[in-house]
């Protein structure tokens, strides 16, 4: 027998072996599992799912109170940990992208300053970083009574921070589709007018995707009703609240990530060859044209890989919320388990959530990777 065909036999057989294996550790997991709810005495599946909740959640983005259902609570907890984990991974690249870019400043004292955030907040866990933003947010605001206002309609206190927000209204909603609209079709125009080698200034994209939004928001009369906090009680009401437990997590996610951030945007920085700076100044560019036009561009073919195992860390990492009381997937999970006795299914749940975000936070940044790569000829 050859040795190629030698080769493919054995990884057969591994393959084989491998899915036997597989097969013989979910097996045993279930028989696990089905002895635990005999001796509980517990219900199986997901139907307790549409059963009525009787607890009270901290905040969501959609309406909730006790008792909706144990599904409707999940997807509060889902969407909490989206927005703490989109807000995280924007703040967190900004920063990183500041810090990276004050490493390599001339100027001495901005570098050490730099080299100092990413070693100290790199190397404390945290789960600390999370109870000190709290405990800092809870203890050294002001109660509502005596609440900080810097502008008028923004109060801070250690309840949280109040803002004005405005009031939806059901033509936010078309108008939503509108810009939906614009950005589809100046994606497609753009497309056909590379294929055509035409010009499609940015000036025409730009007006093609904000003039039908704006026509529909003043079809609709221009709604735009602003809604202001009011002291009422024992707290605010009305505008937009941003809790301490969100803000705690956010910053403690932010600049926690920022640090390994920075150091991934800084090593892609440095691996762009010293030529093309030299070509930059040759042309007559300034450093900041140079970094902004030529080096960042060009750093994001090295750096996405690595930010994308940072971003599904900081997705991960969210369900440490649960520390300081942030009603995230995990915490919602927790309470539903206290009150079902549903451990497995609960525990079910977080995993197929969290691995749900992190194949969905893979496939978009590996179109992202795949977009910026230079195509081999």
């Amino acid at each position: 027998m050859r040795l190629s065909a030698r080769l493919r036999q054995r990884d057969v057989q591994a393959q084989i072996a491998f899915v036997a294996l597989v097969a013989a550790v979910v097996w045993g997991m279930m028989q696990v599992a089905s002895g635990i709810e005999g001796r509980e005495s517990a219900q199986s599946g997901f139907g307790f799912l549409w059963e009525r909740a009787s607890f009270e959640l901290g905040e969501s983005l959609i309406p909730y109170k006790a008792g909706d259902t144990y599904f409707r609570a999940f997807l509060v907890g889902l969407l909490n940990t989206i927005k703490v984990a989109v807000c995280g991974i924007v703040l967190s690249t900004l920063l990183g992208l500041v810090i990276a870019l004050g490493q390599l400043s001339p100027s001495v004292l901005m570098a050490r300053f730099c080299r100092v955030y990413i070693e100290v907040f790199r190397n404390i866990p945290l789960l600390l970083q999370l109870i000190f933003w709290h405990t800092f947010l809870l203890r050294g605001l002001p109660v509502v009574k005596q609440a900080l206002s810097p502008v008028e309609g923004v109060y801070l206190t250690n309840r949280g921070l109040f803002v004005p927000a405005v009031r939806y209204d059901p033509a936010y909603a078309w108008v939503g589709l509108a810009l939906l609209a614009g950005a589809v079709l100046t994606v497609i125009l753009r497309k056909i007018a590379r294929r055509r080698y035409v010009d499609f200034p940015g000036l025409w994209q730009m007006a093609l995707i904000l003039v039908p939004p704006a026509v529909v928001f003043l079809a609709f009369g221009a709604p735009l009703d602003i809604e202001t906090p009011a002291l009422a009680g024992f707290n605010f009401r009305g505008g937009w609240a941003l809790s301490p437990e969100f803000t705690a997590m956010l910053i403690g996610l932010t600049l926690y990530t920022a640090a390994f951030n920075a150091e991934i945007i800084r090593a892609g920085i440095q691996g762009i060859p010293a030529g093309q700076t030299e070509a930059g100044y040759a042309l007559g560019l300034h450093r900041r044209k140079i970094m902004r036009l030529i080096i960042i561009p060009q750093t994001l073919r090295i750096i996405t890989p690595p930010m994308t195992n940072s971003y599904l860390s900081l997705t991960k990492e969210s369900s440490l919320a649960v520390a300081i009381g942030y009603p995230e997937v995990v915490r919602v999970a927790n309470i539903t388990l206290a009150e079902t006795n549903r451990s497995i299914e609960c525990i079910a749940l977080i995993m197929i959530i969290y691995l749900t975000l992190s194949l969905i936070i893979s496939a978009l940044l590996n179109l992202v990777n795949a977009r910026v790569q230079l195509e081999q000829r």
